[in-house]
């Protein structure tokens, strides 16, 4: 068997295990285990699945992927969900849909903290829902409105899928970081104008509240914003001290998560022991699932990278007479559908070594080429039939809605990330010019 062959078995195989149920980590193992046995023999597979498993993890950037987890968790337990939603809905209760559009930027407030997508979700979800069935919102507007939103914590740093871009591309993590800001900002306003546009014309998607009712004095509003202190501390030393030369990303990490824990400790939210050795152990769990499926997923992008086709596609790319933004936008398409069955990384893991080289050698910039990938994977987190978000979401609302209703209610939000997405790609410089000012 040629190398190239190796690599499109390689592939298929992967496909052929994803749809035994099998965990997508062993998925990676035992094609790529496969594959290269087959290329190399037992003994040298065995070898580098063994040079995989150590150092692969063995590295210190590895290390912030478990603080950044526990920083996250140790943000859910502590209230910092509540403050940010109660302080962005105390300016934008007169708006129509104010619930949805609090919901926006509480969840890019929130996503400084909390790295994980599903966990925005759980947490506003419980947080925002019943506010919203108070109100009488549309409920497939609402359970869309906060699993989309929930997709901000990828964006907004730190993120958990800057982290693992960086990793499988040997890119910047800090200029990734600078990178999403301005991205999920947008985001989040684009979000919040659909709403207000949606509610306008059809009401019933948001019954409008008073400012009687809500009660949002100049002193209430005033209150609200200034118990958002510590979600500015916190992103303030994570961010600051990366994007200073202070702090390494995993020193960031490690300091993010002790003042989380001692703010939600001062703010007595975090009142006693058990709260916190139960975000421990959810963050340990949570790290051993990831750590199984990165290192399963590094195996096989060094499988697929010995057998050529990575480079066998570059050369292919590179000879095609078509214009380069034919090619970025082929390779969209494809993120945009295995978006729909794959989990990020995996995704990341099974294209990554393929189009990566093609983006560089068509000279676009690897940095707003990991925040184009991470827009697409915000979008597959929504959409069927995987759509994590919506499962996350789920879980919370219960049988009060069907997931049909709710992946029926996703669709205007995805428009929303493909303008934003749009936008990205006609105008590089959204990307860019921060990560270029604060690192160049």
């Amino acid at each position: 068997m040629d190398f190239v062959t190796g690599g499109i078995l390689c592939i298929g195989l992967l496909l052929l295990l994803m749809g035994t149920g099998l965990h997508i980590g062993l998925c990676f193992i035992l094609s790529g285990l496969i594959v290269a046995t087959l290329l190399v023999g037992l003994k040298s597979a065995l070898g580098l699945l063994g040079q995989v498993w150590y150092f692969s993890v063995a590295t210190p950037t590895w290390a912030c992927i478990p603080l950044f987890i526990l920083m996250g968790d140790f943000g859910a337990i502590g209230g910092f969900a509540e403050r940010a939603y109660r302080g962005v809905n105390a300016f934008c209760h007169r708006l129509p849909g104010s619930l949805g559009v609090a919901t926006c930027f509480g969840c890019a407030a929130f996503g400084a903290i909390s790295g994980s997508s599903i966990a925005a979700t759980v947490v506003f979800g419980k947080l925002a829902m019943p506010e919203m069935n108070r109100y009488q919102y549309d409920k497939t507007f609402s359970t869309a409105c906060i699993a989309s939103a929930g997709t901000f914590a990828s964006m907004i740093p730190p993120s958990l899928l800057f982290v693992v871009y960086a990793l499988f591309t040997q890119q910047s993590i800090g200029k990734l970081f600078a990178a999403g800001v301005i991205p999920g900002l947008i985001t989040a306003t684009v979000y919040s104008l659909s709403i207000i546009y949606r509610v306008r014309r059809n009401p019933r998607l948001a019954p409008r509240s008073t400012a009687k009712e809500e009660g949002f004095s100049p002193r209430v509003k005033r209150e609200a914003v200034i118990r958002m202190w510590p979600i500015f501390v916190i992103a303030a030393i994570v961010l600051g001290g990366i994007y200073s030369g202070l702090f390494t990303p995993t020193e960031a990490a490690a300091a993010g998560a002790l003042v989380t824990l001692f703010f939600g400790w001062q703010q007595g939210d975090i009142r006693h022991l058990g709260l916190v050795t139960g975000a421990m152990k959810d963050s340990a769990n949570t790290t051993a699932m990831l750590f199984l499926l990165n290192i399963g997923a590094l195996f096989y992008s060094r499988v697929l990278a010995m057998t050529r086709l990575p480079v066998e596609v570059s050369i292919f790319v590179q000879t095609m007479e078509v214009p380069r933004i034919i090619t970025l936008l082929i390779i969209l398409l494809i993120l945009f559908f295995l978006g729909m069955l794959m989990v990020p990384i995996g995704i990341y893991a099974m294209t990554l070594p393929i189009f990566f080289p093609v983006i560089v050698s068509l000279k676009y910039d690897p940095i707003w080429f990991g925040v184009v990938c991470l827009k697409m994977m915000e979008i597959g987190a929504v959409t069927p039939p995987v759509g994590l978000n919506i499962y996350a979401m789920k879980g919370v609302v219960g049988k009060d809605i069907s997931l049909e209703d709710m992946f029926r209610g996703i669709w205007p939000f995805v428009l929303c990330d493909l303008v934003v997405l749009g936008f990205l790609i006609l105008f590089p410089e959204i990307t860019t010019w921060l990560p270029n000012l604060l690192f160049d």
